[in-house]
């Protein structure tokens, strides 16, 4: 996406009245985590071979994540399935998190629960959509990555309590450290204002 079409569209998006130095960017997506878990590669002892449990069960939880890069500002909510109003209801969770007088711009894929409609009650919050097969453009596709390396990989899970607590010990291991939050998430064609 280029940095003009991505202003373009900013501009389009938020209400007129609406300053661009009062706007926030927002990254959103939704990762599955379960019992079918990430292996990776682990440290062990040279000429050892060490082994990695891979369950075959089925069960996982949903978990909706959203990272405002300038700010650090984070949000989260795990669902044990994805659908337009759990959606909303994370839409509802970042609306809240923005700052009075600020506007959130929650960019986000074209996932069949993003539809148009689902900001539409939401006044200080717009939607801006990726082009289709480009997830390299969202940033919070490295957290997720982040958080199977370094919290979820390799681990087996009892159920679905077990995976959500997990999954928010992993998220919560994630966004202590503010910095690594900007760091991560953050990218130059996101800036719209010096």
């Amino acid at each position: 996406m280029s940095l003009k079409k991505f202003q373009i569209e900013l501009i389009q998006r938020i209400p007129g009245h609406i300053a661009l130095k009062r706007v926030d960017i927002w990254f959103q997506d939704e990762a599955r985590f379960g019992q079918q878990n990430t292996t990776t590669r682990i440290w062990a002892t040279k000429g050892s071979r060490p082994r990695v449990v891979k369950q075959q069960q089925f069960e996982y939880a949903y978990l909706f994540g959203a990272v405002c890069p300038a700010t650090g500002e984070t949000e989260a909510l795990i669902a044990p399935w994805v659908n337009k109003e759990i959606m909303q209801q994370h839409l509802e969770l970042i609306s809240k998190r923005t700052e009075p007088e600020r506007h959130a711009v929650v960019i986000m894929d074209g996932a069949g629960w993003h539809t148009d409609d689902i900001a539409k009650d939401i006044v200080n919050l717009s939607i801006i959509k990726l082009p289709p097969y480009s997830p390299e453009l969202n940033p919070i596709e490295q957290v997720w990555s982040w958080l199977r390396q370094h919290c979820l990989a390799n681990r087996c899970f009892n159920g679905y309590s077990d995976i959500v607590n997990a999954c928010s010990d992993a998220w919560n291991h994630f966004v202590a450290d503010i910095q690594q939050v900007k760091t991560l998430c953050s990218r130059s064609w996101i800036k719209v204002v010096n």
